[in-house]
């Protein structure tokens, strides 16, 4: 009873903040929000290049660096549901403060441990592993926490704006990163991170959400409530099955695949960066589209945009010429930064507020089992055809999921709320 009143209250202002806010920066909020993921980012912009070094200066080789990684990634597939349910019982302000409380005390242990020379491949992992599971209950409050603070008619708007700073760290942070690792060692690097994820703990803490309506049942009858909500709304679990084969096939396609073709088709790791940096621009691009275009039929535009992601990898099988592959990364990108935008405020406005967290967290765990999936697969995969045909099969799969997904009619319903209205 305390908890749906505390809601009534939290939504009232926000309510009010529709009918006067033109832009969501007016949103004091948003602003604090805004600031503590913009100095959260430009620390774990720099911490994959710190973290890989952080092994090799204690070491290990690309076995460990392996280990390091997969124990990284682990806790938010094994944690990730628990990280709803409580985004959906708790303040989410509250949670996303301990989360990177947490995340700031284990990369701060790391910092000091690689800095006096004691650091070891289980160190290491360990506190890989305790940053992995402060991200599994980061994610869902996050996705939650937008949609309490902005109106229902403003969130694209704010999607983007998050992401624009964020994209445009990405693309700075590996390279300031490299110069900081190497004239004063990943220590360094590693202990701006912890503190970034600190100052960030303090700004989103004052943000003082309330908490979403309370349940009356334990945490495993919200678990069934929360399965069966993901079931009964089929553009989410079709949408989240489409982004599972997605997410594998360009993980498999790009991520893993795209180094070796250039090295061998191409000048190695320099045109690689390029392509990379070329995909990061496209993000950037992405987010500017975002702010200015508004499509009505969000979810469709959101499949749409990311089959964009086969470009890459077809235009990489097929050895088209370096400018063309630039190309067709940058578009990639472009489609897959409008794709996560119309996706999450489609998200937000067709969630109910209360169930926000779980059906995050369920989508989540999905699109995180394509990690392991895809590199397996396409392990596998290189023993039997080609570097060329397995690219070839990413990018049919990825169109294939694409066209697929489109099929169902349930998601051409999810379309943009024009009112602020209540999802439920």
């Amino acid at each position: 009873m305390g908890a749906t009143t505390g809601s009534s209250k939290a939504e009232a202002p926000r309510a009010e903040a529709s009918k006067t806010v033109g832009t969501p920066l007016e949103l004091p909020a948003f602003r604090r929000f805004v600031v503590a993921n913009l100095i959260s980012v430009s620390g774990s912009a720099m911490a994959p290049l710190a973290l890989a070094y952080a092994v090799i200066e204690g070491g290990g080789g690309a076995g460990s660096l392996g280990v390091v990684l997969a124990v990284n990634t682990v806790p938010t597939i094994l944690f990730l549901l628990m990280g709803g349910l409580l985004a959906d019982r708790w303040s989410r302000s509250r949670i996303l403060f301990v989360g990177n409380l947490v995340a700031a005390g284990a990369q701060g242990i790391l910092a000091g441990t690689v800095a006096t020379g004691h650091a070891t491949t289980v160190s290491i992992a360990a506190c890989g592993f305790v940053s992995g599971t402060a991200a599994s209950f980061i994610v869902p409050a996050t996705q939650g926490a937008v949609a309490q603070i902005v109106p229902a008619e403003h969130l694209q708007q704010a999607n983007a704006l998050l992401r624009l700073p964020s994209n445009a760290v990405k693309v700075l942070g590996p390279v300031v990163g490299g110069f900081v690792v190497a004239l004063s060692g990943a220590a360094w690097a590693l202990a701006w991170d912890a503190c970034t994820f600190a100052v960030a703990a303090v700004l989103l803490l004052g943000l003082r959400l309330a908490a979403p309506p309370g349940s009356a049942g334990g945490v495993l009858a919200d678990l069934r409530a929360g399965w069966t909500g993901f079931r009964s709304r089929t553009w989410l679990w079709t949408y989240t099955a489409a982004g599972t084969v997605l997410v594998a096939a360009w993980l498999a396609g790009f991520q893993l695949l795209g180094p070796l073709v250039a090295a061998r088709r191409y000048a190695g790791a320099r045109d690689w960066g390029l392509v990379q940096a070329a995909f990061s621009c496209g993000l950037l691009a992405g987010t500017l589209v975002c702010l200015r275009w508004k499509p009505y039929r969000l979810l469709a535009v959101a499949v749409v945009a990311g089959g964009g992601l086969a470009l890459p990898p077809a235009a990489m099988a097929w050895g088209l010429p370096l400018p063309l592959v630039l190309v067709a990364a940058f578009l990639a990108g472009v489609g897959l930064d409008v794709a996560i935008v119309a996706w999450t405020t489609a998200f937000q406005q067709h969630v109910p507020a209360a169930e926000q967290g779980r059906m995050s967290a369920f989508n989540g765990v999905g699109e995180r089992l394509a990690i392991p999936l895809g590199y397996l697969i396409t392990a596998l995969a290189v023993h039997v055809w080609s570097s060329q045909g397995v690219l070839l099969a990413c990018a049919a799969l990825i169109v294939a999921a694409t066209v697929l997904n489109l099929c169902v009619p349930d998601l051409h319903r999810v379309n943009r709320v024009h009112r602020e209205a209540d999802p439920a």
